[in-house]
C-alpha cells in the first residue's frame, strides 16, 4: 500500500495541490520585506481591545461565558472542519447543511474567506518552509505566528498561488457565495452576533457582549490558530517523518481543538482527523465523527494502522510508538 492510498482507495496526488512539491527551488536574491502599516494598526488595535476584555471578563455573567465559549467552538470548527479539513484537505465529504453551517463559521472566525484559505494552506504544504510558504516558520516564530500578516506577501507565495488548481472550490457553491459576501458575513457573524445575543437575551451590557465574546473570543482563536503555523512548527517530536519541521504538540492541539498533531498532518495530510490517534484531544475529529453518525458527512479518509507504522520505522524520530 502506498502512503497515498487510503482505506477509501487510492488518491491521485498528480492532481492534489496539498502534497509537497520537493522539486521546488528557491530562487536566488533576498526579498526585502514591505511593511503593511494598516495591518500593523489593526493587528495592535485588535490585541489592545482583547487586553480590555481580559479586564471586563470578571464582570461577565456567567451566560456570557458560556457564550462566548461556545462563540470560540463555533468559530475554531469552521476553521478547522471547514476551511482546512473539508475545503483545504477534501478529507472528507459533508452535505449542503454542514457546509452551510461551517461556512458560517469560518465568517465568524474572520481569517479570511474559505477559497483565500484553502489556497494559502495548500501552498503552504506544498512548498512548506521555503520562500514560496506563506508562513515560513523559517523565518521566526514571530513571523510565522503573525508577522508574515503584517508584511506583503513573497512574490513566489502569489506565484505559486496563482497556479493552483482550484476548481473544487470555484465549484462549491457555498464557498463562492460567502466569498462574494464575505465583508458583510464577518460584520454581522463575527462582531455583532456575538455582541447582540447576550444584550438582548440576558441583559449583558453592550460593552462586555463587544469586548469578551466579540474581540477578546476572536483574538483568542486567532492566536490558538497561528500557534499551528508556529509552535507547531518549531516545538515537539517528530514522530513520523524527522526530515520535515511540523510536531506533534498537543499544547497546541488543545487550543486548536485537534490541530496540534502536525508532524502527522504534514506526512498525512488527506487523512480527516489530522492525527493517529482519532478524538483523544481533537475536538474537531470527535465534530466530524458525531456529523457522519448524523449523515451529514461521510467518506472520511483515514491512513491504515500498517502505512503508519511502516512510515514511522523508515522516517520517524524513535520518540514514541503509533499506538
Amino acid at each position: 500500500m502506498t502512503e497515498t492510498q487510503t482505506h477509501h482507495g487510492d488518491r491521485d496526488t498528480s492532481s492534489v495541490d496539498d502534497v509537497f512539491d520537493d522539486t521546488y527551488r528557491e530562487k536566488e536574491g533576498k526579498q526585502p520585506r514591505v511593511l503593511v502599516w494598516r495591518n500593523i494598526a489593526l493587528m495592535t488595535l485588535l490585541h489592545a481591545g482583547a487586553l480590555f476584555g481580559l479586564i471586563l471578563l470578571p464582570s461577565a455573567s456567567r451566560s456570557t461565558l458560556a457564550w462566548t465559549v461556545a462563540c470560540y467552538v463555533f468559530s475554531a470548527l469552521g476553521v478547522t472542519a471547514g476551511a482546512h479539513r473539508l475545503w483545504s484537505h477534501r478529507s472528507y465529504k459533508a452535505s449542503f447543511p454542514l457546509r452551510v453551517f461551517l461556512a458560517f463559521g469560518n465568517s465568524m472566525a474572520f481569517q479570511n474567506d474559505i477559497y483565500e484559505w484553502a489556497r494559502d494552506h495548500r501552498v503552504h504544504h506544498k512548498y512548506s518552509e521555503t520562500n514560496a510558504d506563506p508562513h515560513n516558520a523559517k523565518r521566526g516564530f514571530f513571523f510565522s505566528h503573525v508577522g508574515w500578516l503584517m508584511v506583503r506577501k513573497h512574490p513566489e507565495v502569489i506565484e505559486k498561488g496563482q497556479k493552483l488548481e482550484l476548481g473544487d472550490l470555484k465549484a462549491d457553491e457555498v464557498v463562492m457565495f460567502q466569498r462574494r459576501h464575505y465583508k458583510l458575513s464577518v460584520v454581522i457573524i463575527c462582531f455583532l452576533v456575538p455582541t447582540l445575543v447576550p444584550w438582548y437575551f440576558w441583559g449583558e451590557s453592550l460593552l462586555v457582549g463587544y469586548f469578551v465574546p466579540g474581540l477578546l473570543r476572536y483574538t483568542m482563536v486567532l492566536n490558538a490558530t497561528w500557534l499551528v503555523n508556529s509552535a507547531a512548527h518549531m516545538w515537539g517530536n517528530r514522530p513520523y517523518d524527522k526530515t520535515i519541521n511540523p510536531r506533534e504538540n498537543p499544547w497546541v492541539a488543545l487550543c486548536a481543538v485537534g490541530e496540534g498533531f502536525h508532524n502527522y498532518h504534514h506526512t498525512f495530510p488527506f487523512d480527516y482527523s489530522a492525527s493517529e490517534f482519532g478524538c483523544r484531544i481533537n475536538l474537531t475529529t470527535a465534530f466530524i465523527d458525531l456529523m457522519c453518525f448524523l449523515g451529514l458527512a461521510k467518506d472520511c479518509k483515514k491512513v491504515s494502522k500498517e502505512m503508519i507504522i511502516a512510515r514511522i520505522q523508515r522516517t520517524g524520530d524513535s520518540s514514541c510508538k503509533s499506538g
